[in-house]
């Protein structure tokens, strides 16, 4: 795939809230922080030639485990909804909170009333799967199993545009899927094991079922720990390791969020 151009302006930075659905494993832990910290990674290399502080003013909010630190949309410009280990469609009381803070946002009405545009929402895997049941698509367990390590992507003429490629190679660590698009979202890319990739509505939300956070070393923690706990089977495991270090295209995805935020 094309690099997008940096992000380069004279705005001010946007208030971007990093909401955390999980914890990440303890390798993961230990040499990367917290999912917060992680998307900072990604998004200071997104950000060059500029700084991360230009452009953005990040903030990370655990939704799983303390249900008060969600930060008030009136503070904010944009949500970015993590992956988790944990499935999108289950009952649980902080997933239940997260998909109706989530809702209450894509609702907000097209200009708040001191002018400013909506808080904009980006989700990540289970972050993809949260905003579709938001928006009442059904959500749920894939009949094709897995879908792992870096994996090459079909996009439509939209995913074209924005993603600035005509395909698109992403880390992936899934076996949840959005089972159809939400009504009034534009679709941009597909697998054949999954055909809701990523999806998009101008100025109000774009979600992705892959994970441009993650690297070859992440991806490598995660399938090890997954394998030893019996969730992953020998082969797929393998097959997946021997992908783990193919290029992938994270850092152009994050340049195609920082132009979605400005647009």
């Amino acid at each position: 795939m094309g690099s997008s151009e940096p992000m380069t302006t004279q705005q001010r930075p946007l208030r971007l809230a990093i909401l955390e659905a999980d914890t990440p494993v303890p390798g993961v832990l230990a040499k990367y922080g917290k999912y917060g910290s992680v998307f900072a990674h990604l998004f200071r290399q997104a950000c060059a030639p500029d700084s991360l502080e230009s452009q953005l003013t990040l903030s990370a909010h655990d939704v799983v485990n303390d249900p008060s630190s969600y930060p008030d949309p009136e503070t904010l410009d944009a949500v970015l909804i993590t992956g988790s280990k944990h499935s999108a469609f289950e009952d649980h009381e902080w997933i239940l909170r997260l998909v109706a803070y989530t809702k209450r946002l894509l609702e907000q009405p097209a200009a708040r009333p001191d002018g400013r545009p909506p808080v904009r929402v980006i989700g990540v895997c289970f972050g993809h799967q949260i905003v579709g049941r938001a928006m009442g698509a059904p959500v749920g367990r894939s009949d094709r199993g897995w879908e792992l390590s870096v994996v090459d992507m079909a996009l439509t003429d939209e995913g074209k545009r924005i993603f600035g490629g005509e395909t698109l190679k992403i880390h992936h660590m899934h076996r949840d899927i959005v089972h159809e698009y939400p009504k009034g979202t534009i679709p941009l890319a597909h697998t054949d094991v999954c055909a809701t990739q990523a999806m998009y509505i101008p100025q109000r939300m774009i979600a992705l079922q892959g994970h441009p956070e993650f690297t070859e070393d992440i991806m490598r923690e995660i399938l090890e720990v997954r394998h030893k706990g019996g969730i992953l089977p020998d082969d797929v495991f393998e097959n997946a390791m021997s992908r783990a270090p193919d290029a992938h295209d994270g850092v152009a995805i994050a340049r195609a969020f920082l132009k979605f935020l400005r647009e």
